[in-house]
């Protein structure tokens, strides 16, 4: 069912000619997460952490495909120590739309933030964008997630940053570096189970 209505979702993105975006959220704590490494023998690595810091990088992210399925791109914004209510949502698709020219179809979940006054006075201003609801507890149908999980299993596992202001620097350089990796933004849409938009779809 839930895959039968994304693929609703990519129809009317290419009927409409529009940009396919899926969109997600994460935070990303100061403790690290701990992978297997290499160490020397009788020695076990260890991770200096304070296991009871509870604060974190908030972080939006956007994977766009243009119309023809032809061109990837990724946009995203950080929030240290806090979180992204609808407002700020709302000015993340200001700045997404402003990089993306005619119709824009956007994916996401269910996220009260997602919702409410804030967003439903966005769209009324902006006709040419378009939101598609993610069924509930499907995030292997959004291929952001996939962002997240090479980010926080991948680049950042074993990384004890200094403070939260350390770990932001190291989620942006990342995120930059995804930005202009094409190759490696589609291997991670991949990973997803929704289907990649072409040009015959």
């Amino acid at each position: 069912m839930g895959e039968e209505r994304l693929a609703a979702g990519r129809k009317k993105a290419a009927a409409a000619k529009a940009h396919l975006v899926p969109i997600d959220e994460t935070g990303l704590f100061p403790n690290p997460l701990v992978k297997r490494s290499w160490a020397k023998v009788g020695k076990t690595p260890v991770l200096a952490a304070d296991g009871g810091h509870r604060d974190k990088v908030s972080a939006i992210g956007a994977v766009t495909v243009s119309p023809t399925g032809r061109r990837l791109g990724f946009y995203f914004a950080t929030e240290p120590g806090g979180f992204f209510t609808a407002d700020k949502v709302v000015a993340f698709l200001r700045d997404v739309l402003r990089h993306l020219r005619g119709n824009v179809v956007v994916v996401w979940d269910r996220g009260s933030n997602h919702r409410g006054p804030a967003i439903r006075n966005f769209l009324a201003r902006n006709r040419r964008l378009r939101l598609e609801m993610l069924p509930p507890w499907a995030p292997e149908l959004n291929p952001v997630e996939a962002v997240w999980s090479w980010l926080k299993y991948g680049e950042l596992a074993n990384f004890v940053p200094d403070d939260t202001a350390h770990l932001d620097d190291e989620v942006v350089d990342r995120l930059i570096e995804l930005k202009f990796d094409p190759r490696l933004l589609r291997a991670l849409w991949e990973r997803s189970i929704l289907p990649f938009p072409g040009i015959n779809q």
